[in-house]
């Protein structure tokens, strides 16, 4: 059961708008906001995922993390996260599947259903601006993200994971 003033889909971008494709995952948090149901679903952006972070997840039913990703060999990859302490391919300090371990370890339970959309990103230099394909990649992972925050439970995010072809 949810606690007050919490929302079921927590989405957290991680990314820094002057790193040019890092810019990626809060840019496609600018672009979702102005539509999604503010009601049901949280957003909140950060440079890299931190501990704290763990306490954002806490009474959550899916928590949606977004990140540009430079191994992408598609325009974007969506995946389910599970807790791990081990290092995962993201370009920042702390994992999603870390941010899991730590609130796992804290709270004595398993953490909230955890997805990672991971944008393919290529430059990545201070100052610079997102590259053109990487706002090609930008508006697929805008459509893709929409159409998920459609789906009302975790098992159709887990479907969609399953069947995700792009």
């Amino acid at each position: 059961m949810l606690q007050p003033n919490i929302k079921p889909t927590l989405i957290i971008a991680v990314g820094n708008l002057s790193r040019g494709d890092d810019a990626l995952a809060p840019l496609l948090l600018e672009l979702i906001e102005p539509v999604i149901d503010e009601s049901t679903t949280e957003l909140i952006t950060d440079f890299q995922l931190q501990l704290e972070h763990a306490l954002d997840i806490t009474g959550r039913d899916r928590v949606l993390f977004i990140d540009a990703a430079v191994e992408c060999t598609t325009p974007f990859s969506f995946s389910e996260q599970q807790a791990s302490t081990e290092y995962a391919h993201t370009s920042h300090i702390m994992s999603p599947a870390a941010i899991m371990q730590v609130y796992q370890k804290i709270t004595k339970r398993l953490a909230p259903p955890c997805f990672l959309l991971s944008i393919k990103g290529e430059s990545f230099e201070l100052g610079e601006s997102i590259s053109a394909s990487a706002e090609q990649h930008l508006q697929a992972a805008k459509v893709f993200t929409l159409a998920a925050l459609k789906l009302s439970s975790v098992e159709e995010w887990r479907k969609l994971h399953r069947n995700f072809v792009l």
